[in-house]
């Protein structure tokens, strides 16, 4: 009898996580701005808490909250807006000079070694980047029609950037009650043990935010000072982006190097000039490696590198952009869940329970 039930409550289970993952499947392209909000709420809960201990009442900390993250969001696109556009200008001033510089050096290289004749002329490729900046101004109207045709998409786009907010206020204002009523939709035998196992994957995941949040200011202030010191006039930008993008493991060095080699390209009109920038790379990926993310994260997300862009290739097939970042904390949450839940089936039978 026991086996019987054993059996069934593990059909049970099975069509309810497969049923769950199809329905997350389908509505994946929803879910975005939602689990964005959730996830904001969660890291900002902290601050909700201990503002509630100073008398303030929850729904207006929770607006202060959420109006010191618009006040930031606003801050980096004012800052990094004028620069960018001073950045590009600069790009495009000397993008002339850099294809002088293929032309004379890197085309007969590539011939003389390996045989390689691109084909390119320089003279017709500065023409058309000439003549495509003058008739810069006449953009908008040659976008237009596809402003009609993705009319919808830009609409949804922007739904989805207003929805986060409101989403994000009335979540965190509710965060205390919607885990209550979580709590109780939780099996009275099984309460105390997926409590327990909640509390931890809290912990990992609190341990792991504060620390990534740490890292990702710290690379960010490494890479954008190093890459000045070696002279590359985007120091700044690439530093900035580098270091925000240390949160997705080897994306972050990969796109730096990429922008900061071709920069380098362009500005420096030769391999040697590059030596410095690619030396600041080198030292940034061995202290985030080696000193700053053991010191600041530690081990505690235990996910092998393999397991690490499963994850990342599997929620960005599901949620896009924001489910690369949601790809480590619940594969986190994930590991802990299967620890336990292991450990309760070598110590007992936990199907017969």
């Amino acid at each position: 009898m026991v086996a019987k039930q054993s059996e069934q409550f593990g059909i049970v289970t099975i069509f309810l996580v497969a049923a769950g993952l199809w329905l997350l499947w389908r509505l994946s392209p929803i879910l975005t701005p939602f689990l964005l909000a959730t996830v904001l709420a969660y890291v900002c809960n902290p601050l909700v808490n201990r503002l509630q201990t100073r008398r303030v009442p929850r729904g207006i900390g929770v607006l202060l909250v959420l109006l010191l993250l618009i006040g930031i969001i606003a801050a980096l696109v004012l800052i990094l807006a004028p620069l960018v556009h001073h950045e590009t200008e600069l790009f495009l001033d000397r993008l002339p000079t850099t294809i002088d510089w293929f032309k004379l050096n890197a085309m007969p290289w590539l011939h003389n070694q390996f045989g390689v004749d691109l084909g390119l002329d320089a003279e017709q490729i500065k023409a058309y980047l000439a003549s495509h900046l003058k008739n810069a101004g006449s953009f908008a109207a040659t976008l237009l029609p596809s402003l009609k045709s993705g009319g919808m998409v830009i609409v949804a786009v922007l739904v989805n950037l207003l929805l986060v907010p409101v989403v994000f206020f009335y979540v965190l204002r509710d965060w205390n009650t919607l885990l209550a009523h979580l709590e109780k939709l939780i099996p009275r035998r099984w309460q105390v043990n997926t409590l327990n196992m909640a509390r931890e994957i809290d912990a990992v995941l609190s341990e792991f935010l504060r620390g990534q949040i740490s890292v990702m200011l710290l690379m960010s202030a490494y890479y954008s000072l190093a890459l000045h010191l070696a002279g590359l006039a985007f120091a700044l930008p690439i530093g900035l982006v580098t270091g925000l993008l240390v949160f997705i493991p080897y994306l972050g060095m990969a796109t730096g190097l990429t922008l900061a080699t071709l920069a380098g390209l362009m500005q420096f009109q030769g391999i040697s000039g590059l030596l410095p920038v690619l030396l600041a790379f080198g030292i940034g990926q061995a202290l985030e490696g080696m000193v700053v993310t053991p010191w600041l994260v530690g081990e505690r997300i235990g996910l092998h590198p393999v397991a690490v862009i499963f994850a990342l290739l599997a929620f960005g097939q599901l949620f896009g952009f924001f489910g690369v970042l949601l790809a480590l904390p619940a594969s986190a949450a994930l590991l802990v869940a299967l620890r336990h839940l292991r450990q309760r089936y070598l110590e007992s039978d936990f199907f017969q329970q």
